[in-house]
């Protein structure tokens, strides 16, 4: 929907405040993007669970049910509606934001732990007791981890059939399903299709469709304005020579790079030039054709091993910040008349993240012409080199013989002493990355920042950028959202 359709008495959502039922209401009533994975809901008439700005005619408040999570709306034995696709919604920029246990265990979720461990290897990448995590996911979101990577399955299965000519029996275990009976059972539990019927319903039958050498087609789907031009200089910036390229002008750059991934690894295509919601390219866009509305950002991914697409799309959402809630973080710092006129000049715009964290905390150690050195003598040449992409960055457990820093922070990684995966506890993580040597506190505050997607970091010293009134420290009142804070002080003012 168009941003004039959005009502301004709806609250922006993840603004601090619960979303009570009756504004839930309303935002379903105005189809309001705005809350897109922030809820679903479910019509019991129907038997069928939406997305807030799902098009279908608004049915009455009796019959409507809310969701945290679309899992928590199929364990009720709702089915996704077919015409707004809930499953495909961003997600909750709450998991991003969170730090406790259920925070955690979502982000965990996403990168497909349990899919690879179970639920006691989640269990114990937490902490707690299997039971423990499956109470308290229940309790607060209506479903437990199992429903919860359950409902992610069925979404990466969907992906597939509907994109790719992959066999049924492939794309069943390439989703992470244990055998094909469950695959076919929740494929119509969740969409109320058999596999083949689902592969069928794909919109654009007559686009020619994907092969595994064609790679993946993916629309990565965010919510409101995205700031395409400021995550594609930044990156076009950070590239290191063998693992990353950019190519293309700006405005219509596409960026390329490697993946190391629990199965395999993978070569992942992003164009910057944006989709708004309505399908058109450019929807949305301001005159300087940077700010865009809700849409997606095309992408293109090749992988060795499927099993791994659900990590690879979950690590390229952290890289490009697409669960985030710009409304909210828009609202509080446009709030503060220091901050205003550079919020006003950059909608939408992100806190780039990471697609490896490992790696990116040691890129932070060593800066751009240090990691490609690395990359050159310790990375993992690919079997064929695609155009620039020559090499894959070295896994910790290869640079644990670098001398210095390098190599404590590689061993800290290697032997787990140190973590910076997806759920990890972001003050433990500071805590054992200040303790190395030759890790300064600001160092540790970067990497906490963008290997950890921590939305509310300060750096020590303050940001680099002076504004009226000599240089200006984050203040607790532009929480949670002051990395972002320090995102608009380095750009500045500008268009």
């Amino acid at each position: 929907m168009s941003e004039s359709r959005q009502p301004s008495s709806s609250p922006p959502p993840h603004n601090g405040s619960v979303i009570d039922e009756e504004t839930r209401y309303e935002a379903v009533r105005s189809r309001d993007a705005r809350f897109d994975g922030a809820f679903f809901f479910a019509v019991r008439t129907t038997g069928i669970y939406c997305r807030p700005s799902c098009p279908a005619v608004t049915p009455k408040r009796q019959n409507v049910r809310f969701y945290t999570t679309a899992a928590a709306a199929q364990t009720s034995g709702f089915r996704a509606c077919r015409r707004c696709r809930p499953d495909a919604v961003p997600g909750s920029a709450d998991w991003n934001v969170r730090a406790d246990v259920v925070g955690r265990a979502m982000r965990m979720i996403g990168d497909g732990v349990v899919d690879r461990e179970g639920v006691p290897g989640l269990a114990v990448r937490l902490g707690y007791s299997a039971r423990q995590v499956q109470r308290q996911l229940t309790a607060e979101l209506g479903a437990g981890p199992v429903a919860l990577a359950r409902a992610q399955r069925a979404h990466t299965a969907r992906v597939l059939l509907q994109t790719t000519d992959l066999p049924v029996t492939e794309i069943a275990f390439a989703a992470g399903f244990a055998s094909v009976r469950q695959f076919n059972d929740t494929i119509r539990t969740v969409y109320a299709l058999t596999p083949t019927g689902l592969r069928a319903a794909a919109p654009r039958r007559g686009a020619a469709r994907a092969t595994p050498a064609a790679g993946i087609p993916l629309r990565l789907a965010h919510r409101g304005p995205y700031r395409a031009d400021a995550v594609f200089d930044l990156l076009t910036a950070e590239t290191v020579t063998g693992i990353e390229e950019v190519t293309g002008e700006r405005g219509a750059r596409t960026y390329r790079r490697t993946l190391r991934l629990p199965h395999g690894t993978g070569i992942v295509a992003v164009e910057e030039t944006h989709h708004g919601a309505t399908g058109g390219t450019g929807a949305g866009a301001s005159a300087g054709g940077a700010v865009h509305g809700g849409g997606w950002l095309d992408a293109r991914l090749h992988l060795t091993d499927l099993r791994d697409l659900t990590t690879a799309v979950q690590r390229l959402r952290r890289l490009f910040d697409l669960d985030a809630d710009p409304y909210a973080v828009d609202e509080r710092l446009g709030a503060d008349p220091r901050l205003a006129p550079l919020v006003a000049a950059r909608p939408g715009l992100r806190s780039p993240g990471t697609a490896d964290p490992d790696e990116f905390a040691v890129r932070a150690l060593v800066g751009r012409e240090g990691a490609g050195r690395l990359v050159r003598e310790y990375g993992t040449v690919l079997d064929a080199a695609c155009g620039g992409l020559t090499h894959t960055f070295p896994a910790p457990a290869a640079l644990a013989a670098v001398p210095g820093t390098v190599g404590a922070l590689a061993r800290a990684l290697a032997d787990g002493s140190l973590r910076l995966d997806a759920g990890a506890d972001r003050d433990d993580a500071e805590a054992v990355l200040r303790a190395l040597p030759g890790v300064d506190a600001r160092t540790a505050a970067v990497i906490r920042m963008r290997a950890l997607g921590d939305p509310d970091v300060a750096l020590p010293g303050g940001p680099d950028v002076a504004l009226p009134g000599g240089p200006e420290r984050a203040l607790d009142a532009w929480r949670p959202w002051r990395s972002y804070a320090l995102r608009h002080l380095a750009l500045g003012g500008g268009s």
